[in-house]
């Protein structure tokens, strides 16, 4: 899109460099992250290594990323200020601080420092959820995007403390104390987080930036979908957990169903959306078509594998080769896409919003570099292929190798691009973001509005 989505107030945000400060400091965790899945493929890493790259990647990346997204955007589509500035600023640092102490504990095989950097992702988090929860209380009546934000945030509220259980549990015999095994307590927790606090927050996402970026209205049909969805996933989704935690085969089974029926229909929602799509192609919509193909591909190969055992720790995340379709076809092409406008617009607004009609300025999407994005595109689309594919089809491990080295590149290349983006356009360019006092040490007041998207509040 080369304009400003319609039907959106930008003046409820806040200021600029609280939302790109989470989204460069998670672009560092990004390439961490891609760069030690790339070390793994080669060799072996120290420790608990597995279990730091997945948080680096869930927690540094896309939850950090998904925290600067709303902490920007709630109050964009609701009409609401955000609750407390200051809380905005202390829930990154701590999160981020919590992490990268984690991460370095899993590494270095120190498990009895973990409940401190957990203790510091929990206070990060409940900071967030108290913050952004606020906030959100003030939008009446719930939209689709905004009841989806809630039930993602009691999802990250829930999730916090079953982390720290886990960080105390390996070191001491916590849950003797608590009646229930560290195994469905794990289960329960990264069910929670994975399709809980993420994965809710992209469907409500996604439906919003879909329509933004497609300009194509939903029909009579899609909003049918939408409520089927809205009548399966929370639901399927909480059955799953607690029937993961207590060890409940059947209670997990049909969560398990009602969550796969939830994201099938969104899924051709989203897609229904982009055949629909009234505008030229984007490099959003280039990504989210991968989004819908790998979305579907996941939910085929989850289907019968917790069908047959919900409840079996290969099983987590769906089929145990289909992974990588959800960690990165959904939930990386989803958060690359999407800050692709993202970043963009945030600064758009900033330096050039009040220019327009006064003086020639760019449009959103010449604030990035087109090539960069185009490279990126296909580097990250074939490695990811292979990745998604190799344990699928039994690829040799050398052509797995190449392509997570194609993925790294690829996604060094996006990082890149945001970086340079922020660079060139941003009042004080990167050191900025990173440095810059608090544009205004007084707290918002509360206030409300209107929604400052058209959707109807039955969607």
């Amino acid at each position: 899109m080369n304009g400003i989505p319609g039907g959106l107030r930008t003046d409820q945000q806040p200021p600029m460099a609280i939302p790109l400060r989470h989204f460069v400091l998670a672009l560092g965790f990004l390439v961490v992250g891609v760069g030690g899945g790339f070390v793994m493929a080669v060799a072996s890493l120290p420790g608990l290594s597995g279990l730091a790259h997945l948080h680096t990647l869930l927690v540094g990346w896309v939850a950090v990323t998904i925290m600067g997204a709303m902490t920007q955007f709630v109050p964009v589509w609701s009409g609401v200020t955000i609750h407390s500035r200051r809380l905005a600023v202390a829930q990154l640092w701590l999160l981020v601080v919590g992490v990268a102490g984690f991460a370095t504990a899993l590494l270095a095989g120190t498990y009895a420092a973990l409940p401190v950097p957990a203790a510091l992702m929990l206070a990060g988090i409940w900071t967030f959820v108290y913050n952004v929860g606020r906030t959100l209380a003030r939008a009446r009546p719930f939209d689709f995007t905004e009841r989806h934000f809630a039930f993602a945030l009691a999802a990250f509220a829930l999730v916090a403390p079953f982390g720290i259980l886990l960080a105390v549990g390996f070191t001491r015999p916590v849950f003797d104390s608590v009646g229930v095994a560290r195994f469905e307590v794990h289960l329960a927790h990264a069910t929670l987080a994975l399709f809980g606090a993420l994965l809710s927050t992209v469907v409500g996402a996604l439906y919003q930036l879909g329509k933004m970026f497609t300009q194509a209205d939903p029909d009579r049909l899609d909003q049918w979908l939408l409520r089927l969805e809205q009548a399966t996933f929370p639901a399927g989704l909480l059955a799953l957990a607690l029937g993961r935690g207590l060890t409940l085969e059947p209670l997990a089974r049909v969560g398990a169903v009602a969550l796969l029926v939830g994201l099938a229909v969104f899924a051709v929602v989203i897609g229904r959306l982009l055949v629909g799509a009234t505008v030229e192609g984007s490099p959003m919509l280039a990504r989210y078509w991968v989004v819908v193909a790998a979305l579907s591909a996941w939910i085929a190969l989850a289907a019968p594998t917790w069908w047959a055992d919900p409840l079996a720790y290969d099983a987590l995340f769906g089929h145990p080769d289909g992974r990588n379709l959800l960690l990165f076809g959904v939930f990386g092409f989803v958060v690359i896409g999407s800050l692709y406008h993202i970043v963009p617009f945030i600064i758009w607004i900033e330096r050039y919003s009040d220019r327009l009609g006064f003086e020639q300025v760019p449009m959103i999407d010449d604030l990035y570099d087109d090539r960069l994005e185009r490279a990126d595109f296909w580097a990250t689309l074939v490695g990811f292929a292979g990745l998604a594919a190799a344990p699928l089809v039994d690829l040799p491990g050398a052509a797995v190798a190449a392509s997570s080295a194609l993925a790294t590149v690829g996604v060094g290349l996006f990082v890149a691009n945001m970086l340079w983006t922020i660079h060139r356009h941003g009042p004080d360019g990167l050191a900025g973001v990173l440095s810059s006092a608090l544009e205004s040490g007084e707290e918002s007041p509360a206030a409300g509005g209107e929604p400052d998207v058209d959707v109807p509040p039955d969607q």
